[in-house]
């Protein structure tokens, strides 16, 4: 299981990133200044950084300098949207640069992304007895392999990454077939309904009225 440090000096956002990273399968850390971060890198290897630019004691790029010769991922998590800063960020070693505010599932997409290209670890999600390899593209539930079309298996893995969470027809639709679909709402329903049949998750995947569906334990 991928573990992340998270340097973010405003609690309630650091404890937000916390809060979904534990929902996708993450292990985090939290720090709250570079030089803490940087004290308990000394000791400890993790996967990748999450990082914010403006921190007390010491700045978010002057950290970057003393994690890169770890070869520790990072990605910037940052309010500095101008592209200068952006450009910045990434020629200094960056893997990403996001700007605040974010959603959390484009967060969760693009640790996915720069863990997979940097090679850290095989990308699992994880939701009771059923198992994604993202690598492989596999779905596994109770040691069975199941076999889903493409958009199943996207669906699939948004509702996994964002368990307990509703989520709209709409940003469904536009997640998993693209903002240009041609398409209605109608097609997430169909292939919801698929996947209910073929997962046996009639209870598991409820329908929130006038909202979506929500994956529920």
């Amino acid at each position: 299981m991928p573990e992340i440090l998270i340097v973010e000096d405003d609690r309630p956002i650091s404890d937000l990133i916390q809060m979904h990273l534990s929902i996708a399968g993450f292990i985090s850390y939290q720090m709250y200044d570079a030089e803490s971060a940087a004290s308990f890198l000394s000791n400890k290897t993790v996967d990748l950084v999450l990082l914010d630019i403006m921190l007390p004691k010491m700045s978010g790029m002057e950290l970057l300098e003393k994690i890169l010769p770890k070869e520790i991922p990072a990605i910037f998590l940052t309010a500095k949207r101008e592209l200068p800063d952006r450009i910045k960020g990434l020629k200094m070693g960056a893997e990403d640069y996001i700007v605040k505010p974010f959603e959390p599932i484009e967060l969760i997409t693009r640790i996915e992304v720069v863990l997979r290209r940097t090679g850290r670890k095989e990308l699992k999600l994880v939701f009771e007895d059923l198992e994604i390899n993202e690598d492989r593209r596999e779905v596994i539930k109770a040691g069975k392999i199941i076999d889903l079309t493409l958009r199943e298996y996207e669906l699939l893995c948004m509702l996994v990454r964002c368990q307990r969470h509703a989520l709209s027809r709409e940003r469904l639709l536009d997640d998993v077939w693209g903002f240009d679909y041609p398409g209605g709402t109608r097609t997430v329903d169909m292939h919801i309904q698929r996947l209910r049949s073929k997962l046996d998750w009639h209870e598991k995947i409820r329908t929130i009225y006038k909202i979506g569906y929500r994956l529920e334990h």
